[in-house]
This record gives C-alpha cells, structure tokens and sequence, in this order.
C-alpha cells in the first residue's frame, strides 16, 4: 500500500476499501495515528510505550468492528468513541482514575480558550498557557474530557456527543459547568477574568 492511494480518499471511501482489501485500513492508521496518539496523552497520565500499546488495541478494536461502522456518523467521531471506550477500560483494569493530562496548551488552542473565556489581552500568553494547564489538571475528569475535546481535539458539540455518548445539550451543559469551574479555580489563583 503506497502513500499516494490513500491521499484524497474521505474516511467512508477508507472504511469501504478497507472491507474489501484490508490492506487499505493502513490509510486509516495512518492518517489517525497522530491526532488518537495526542488524545490518549492528554486524558491519561501514562507513558509513552503504554500509550502505543493502547493506540494498538483501538486500532485492532477499530478493525474487528469496522462492519458495524454507521456511515450516518462521522468516521472520526466512531474512532474517537473507541479510543475514549479503551481509555476508560484500561483505567478500569489498571484501577486508577487520570490525575494529570498531558495537555500541551499552544497558542491557537490558547486562542480558542481566551476568546471563549474571554480573557483579557495583557496576560502573557506562557505563564497563561502553564496556568491553564494547572487548571485543567484540577477539573473533575468529565470536564477534562470535554475540554479536551472541544478546545484541544477540536470537536463540535455533535462530534462529542457521538464520542462520549451523550446528548448534545448535555454536551454544552458540561462545556459550560467546565468552564464555570476552570472560572472559579481561576479565581481562587487571583487569575481574574470576567464572569462567564
């Protein structure tokens, strides 16, 4: 399988051929490898070799079901879905809950996040981008995620409703009790930001 048969290929041509030769789900790993990779490092606290070991068993699991894929939801939602079920069933087996997330706030993300909390110009963007980091790590896992999903992974609202199985408008009440909470923690660290 060559780099050039998997360009300008959508997700639903991907799944398709992948049914019929399954040499073409190497597409799918490859274009999915990187952003699953970066999702599982910022709502788990392991390490590396874990985190390839668990992106390995999403893309097994992604395979063995890949028949039961709805072409009425967005490929990336599906694969996501698995990756957020495996995160959640190696927590279980390990009996530990995410204390850190490897979140790795950069300037757009940090754009995104200040524009939505509307968060004055002046604050320097590093000491911000760290402190948001702390915050982050400080809200109650649920809220991580959607965070994470929403300002990190950049998912809509239904991406993250098909991902984590919710509703949509649970989708934006836990957007919102998130940032009410990354709000309140703000203020008790004297960040002060206008109230949401």
């Amino acid at each position: 399988m060559e780099e050039k048969d998997c360009l300008d290929k959508k997700d639903i041509e991907l799944v398709q051929l992948s049914l019929e030769n399954q040499d073409y789900f190497l597409c799918i790993v490859k274009k999915y490898e990187i952003p699953l990779m970066r999702y599982i490092r910022r709502i788990t606290n392991i390490n590396f070799e874990d985190a390839e070991d668990l992106l390995q068993e999403i893309f097994i699991k992604a395979y063995t079901n890949l028949n039961g894929f709805d072409p009425n939801l967005k490929f990336s939602s599906w694969i996501y879905r698995i990756a957020h079920n495996e995160v959640i069933s190696s927590f279980r087996k390990l009996k530990v809950r995410p204390e850190k997330i490897n979140s790795e706030i950069n300037e757009d993300v940090l754009k995104k996040i200040k524009s939505d909390l509307n968060i004055e110009k002046e604050i320097d963007q590093k000491i911000l981008g760290e402190k948001l980091n702390q915050i982050i790590d400080q809200l109650n896992v649920k809220y991580k995620e959607v965070i994470i999903l929403k300002y990190l992974e950049d998912k809509t609202y239904e991406e993250i409703s098909d991902i984590i199985k919710k509703p949509t408008n649970t989708v934006g009440t836990l957007i919102n009790r998130a940032k009410k909470q990354l709000n309140h923690i703000m203020k008790k660290q004297n960040i002060h930001l206008p109230k949401l």
